[in-house]
This record gives structure tokens, C-alpha cells and sequence, in this order.
């Protein structure tokens, strides 16, 4: 990928959710949901899967860096409020999607399950509203 281009995934980022890998955090961040459920509840593959990351990373980035549209919305901005705010709905009011960040504010994230919900779709939320300015 060229130095120009403006990416939709940071690499820095990823790694900082690989360090909460275990759960799953950095496979979701680059869209692999089935991936990131299954080390949500085997401790990233009895942590084996989670070390073997540590390598991967680098071409999950570029694969999400070629899925995701880039545009206002900051997917890293969004993902970092998503994992440490999440059911406080903070990354939903960062979107624009007020009422329902108020009401994850109200309800712990409609009590969890909503924040699980958004793990699994945010990268398309985010390119659903970045698609829409163009």
C-alpha cells in the first residue's frame, strides 16, 4: 500500500487489541467475527492462537485497509470507544447515533448485549455512514 493513501485500520491499534486478544478484540477489529467469537470463548485459542497473531496482524490490516470504507468516521477513534467504552454507548454518540448511545448509557449497552453486537458489526455501521457522504 502506498505511504499516501489514508488507511482505515492503524496497525498500532491492532496491536493494542491483540494485547486483549484472548478475547477476541483485534479479530473483530478487522472484521473477522466467526474468528474473533470462537477466541472470545477459548482465551484465544488456549492463548496458541493468540501468539500466532502476533505475525498475522500485518495482513489482517492490509485486508481490512481494502474492505472498509474510509471517510469521516474514524474506525480506530471508533473501535478504541467500542473495547474501553462500550457500554457506556461513548462510540455510538462518537457516530452520530445519539439515541442509541443514550440508551446503551442507560442500559450498560442494553445489558451487554448490544455491545457484543456491535463488536460483531461496527466495521460496517462505520462504512454504512461513511459510504453514505460520497
Amino acid at each position: 500500500m502506498n505511504q499516501n493513501e489514508v488507511q482505515s485500520h492503524s496497525l498500532f491499534v491492532g496491536y493494542l487489541l491483540w494485547i486483549f486478544g484472548f478475547l477476541g478484540a483485534h479479530r473483530f477489529y478487522y472484521g473477522k467475527q466467526i474468528s474473533g467469537t470462537i477466541y472470545f470463548f477459548t482465551l484465544g485459542l488456549l492463548l496458541i492462537g493468540w501468539i500466532v497473531d502476533l505475525f498475522l496482524i500485518p495482513g489482517m490490516n492490509e485486508q481490512a485497509d481494502i474492505r472498509f470504507q474510509r471517510g469521516k468516521i474514524d474506525f480506530n477513534v471508533s473501535w478504541l470507544l467500542l473495547t474501553f467504552l462500550g457500554f457506556f454507548g461513548i462510540h455510538r454518540m462518537y457516530m452520530g447515533k445519539w439515541i442509541t448511545g443514550l440508551i446503551y448509557l442507560c442500559t450498560g449497552g442494553l445489558l451487554g448485549l448490544g455491545y457484543i453486537y456491535d463488536f460483531w458489526t461496527l466495521n460496517d455501521q462505520i462504512s454504512l455512514i461513511n459510504g453514505s457522504e460520497t
